[in-house]
């Protein structure tokens, strides 16, 4: 199984939007790293065929049609629509219907997928009464139908709480073991236990790729922390990238990405995939 993009780019008119994308995928899960706004859901939505790419060429096991691809793979996207009437299992057999599934091949692969997501005890309750990550989960059940070869995720943690975000993260570990995993987040978190690959989409190309410690070696010696008393909080905030900061009985520790040190008292710390990101993309986060 074999998912691969050569020289992806999409622009609308004059607006650049992607720029020679090129990535080969395997089984496993693939985060994609980057800010609001960076062309993660476009590069997903060329990837499912509901955009085309200004040029380059998708191939899915060799192959390159677009009804290849639509059987063979399972999207979750940012914004996903429920009918709020329907129970979590109508729902799922109305998507099986729409997918070409026989109502027999249906019903079983309903009922195993909502078990799989512990959502069989609420499978005759109506959407409508479904908490957001029961309505997530549900998502990832319906984006499973007819067991797909690559699975999109746009996404697909925001809004949850902790508990909940923790659940998924396991369940897409699990799911990946035969297949294709692409998930887009900005939550760093979601993909430094799980993701065999993190790809950070940086001015419109992939700026780097490789797994979590991989990454991390690139701002080895670029993280500190430094205790300040309080007057000079406010100059640190505006002159630094300030990751996080906490008060202490005499003064305030914070937390420092840099590539030189802050200042004499500062100490190197071990970065974490929060402190790549934000050294990455410090001109396009807020803090």
């Amino acid at each position: 199984m074999k998912l691969e993009l050569k020289n992806i780019s999409k622009s609308y008119g004059t607006k650049r939007v992607l720029e020679n994308i090129s990535l080969e995928l395997t089984s496993g899960v693939y985060g994609l790293l980057g800010p609001n706004g960076a062309g993660k859901t476009t590069l997903l939505s060329i990837i499912c065929h509901l955009l085309k790419p200004t040029k380059g060429t998708l191939l899915l096991d060799n192959q390159s049609k677009a009804s290849y691809f639509y059987q063979n793979l399972g999207f979750l996207p940012q914004d996903f629509s429920f009918y709020p009437s329907f129970s979590g299992l109508d729902f799922l057999l109305y998507l099986a219907k729409l997918k070409g599934m026989s109502r027999s091949a249906a019903k079983k692969d309903a009922e195993r997928l909502l078990k799989l997501v512990g959502l069989s005890d609420v499978k005759k309750q109506k959407i409508a009464s479904y908490s957001g990550g029961m309505k997530q989960r549900l998502g990832i059940a319906q984006a499973l139908l007819n067991d797909p070869k690559v699975l999109i995720l746009d996404e697909p943690t925001v809004g949850l709480d902790p508990k909940e975000r923790n659940r998924f993260r396991n369940l897409i570990s699990e799911l990946s073991s035969d297949r294709i995993v692409l998930l887009s987040t900005h939550i760093v978190s979601d993909l430094e236990a799980i993701a065999k690959e993190i790809l950070i989409l940086k001015d419109r190309r992939i700026a780097e790729k490789g797994t979590a410690n991989q990454l991390l070696t690139l701002i080895q010696g670029k993280v500190w922390e430094v205790i300040i008393p309080e007057q000079d909080r406010h100059y640190y905030i505006s002159h630094h990238t300030v990751v996080n900061e906490r008060i202490l009985p005499d003064g305030w520790v914070l937390r420092i990405v840099s590539s030189t040190q802050p200042s004499p008292n500062a100490q190197a710390v071990t970065p974490n995939l929060e402190d790549f990101y934000l050294y990455h993309f410090k001109e396009e986060v807020t803090l």
